[in-house]
């Protein structure tokens, strides 16, 4: 005799919503992992059945359960154009991402979430900037996107400010636009020599402040242009560093990030540039994101040596930011 769960995958496959309803009623596990690796969330989704896709979430599918092939129910639903049921899927995530971020917030770490890559020793080389454990802080490949950063928040000319140097690559590109003031912020004493060491801080109008970010806004003034591209910190830090968006962002200036977020999966990528858009929204600021293919700087041999490939989708979202209120 079949379990019920077993009954709960067949059934969400072919898009039975009363059987799934049942089933649910008479104590099926919807988080259940069948001999595909699918569950029944990720049946109904690669099927397109949004009902069902509904009725499994409000039973408590988890919407971020990931198949042996690393696969989840709204990248099935992504892959197969199921344009319902994906963004059922998407609604879920971006809910759920919320909640859990308010429950972050009250129950934030006491502990620096940077504080072990700050004592860390990091290493250069010519393609990429390391860490003890062989994790990738920035590499050659992101420098066509750095580019496009630096235009993006460097365009109207004036004060520029950027988060993290990493390799330079960001800020080497915000030189070609020639601001009238350029100030970069450093936390890792190796790289905040290593730029003294380049020059940077014999430039005429470049301001380095070596810190975390968080311990020197006191420091900080109005700008133009702002890029945000720290390591070693969660998306709750990048949250925060927006909650002061107002006061340093001038009205009509732009603000953009590395957008590495989730950038092994595709759907979760997705949930997260809709969730920082509409967390940028609250603040005034509306967000476009600027579709970039790096499919083809991406071969294997890039990150030979690297112990995690922190970005493996085919197209990079970079985010242009501005006050939402035009009359500014």
């Amino acid at each position: 005799m079949e379990k019920l769960e077993e009954r709960l995958c067949i059934a969400a496959k072919k898009g039975g919503a009363d059987e799934v309803k049942t089933l649910i009623e008479a104590g099926a596990d919807v988080s259940f992992f069948d001999d595909e690796g699918m569950t029944p969330l990720m049946h109904a989704a690669k099927q397109g059945h949004a009902s069902v896709v509904k009725l499994l979430l409000e039973a408590g599918a988890p919407w971020n359960a990931l198949s042996p092939s690393n696969l989840s129910a709204g990248d099935f639903a992504m892959e197969a154009t199921h344009e319902e049921a994906f963004n059922v899927l998407l609604n879920a995530g971006i809910q759920a991402e919320l909640i859990l971020g308010t429950i972050a917030r009250k129950q934030k770490p006491t502990v620096d979430s940077d504080g072990d890559y700050l004592e860390d020793r990091v290493t250069f080389s010519e393609d990429k900037l390391m860490d003890s454990n062989s994790k990738a802080v920035m590499m050659a490949w992101e420098k066509p996107l750095m580019e496009a950063h630096a235009k993006a928040i460097s365009m109207g000319g004036g004060h520029i400010l950027n988060i993290g140097f990493g390799m330079g690559l960001v800020d080497s590109a915000i030189q070609q636009y020639s601001p009238i003031s350029h100030t970069i912020v450093e936390a890792h004493p190796d790289v905040y020599q290593r730029m003294l060491r380049l020059g940077w801080g014999e430039k005429e109008n470049v301001k380095i402040i070596f810190g975390r970010w968080q311990d020197v806004l006191h420091q900080l003034n109005l700008y133009d242009g702002i890029f945000f591209d720290t390591y070693g910190e969660y998306y709750e830090d990048m949250r925060e560093f927006h909650q002061h968006l107002p006061s340093m962002l001038k009205p009509g200036g732009v603000y953009s990030f590395f957008n590495g977020l989730c950038g092994g999966n595709a759907f979760f990528h997705t949930v997260y540039c809709q969730l920082v858009s509409l967390e940028l929204e609250s603040l005034g600021y509306s967000t476009q994101f600027v579709a970039l293919p790096v499919k083809d700087c991406l071969g294997e041999e890039v990150w030979e040596g690297v112990k995690h490939k922190y970005w493996q989708l085919d197209t990079y979202y970079l985010p242009v930011c501005q006050s939402s209120d035009e009359s500014e």
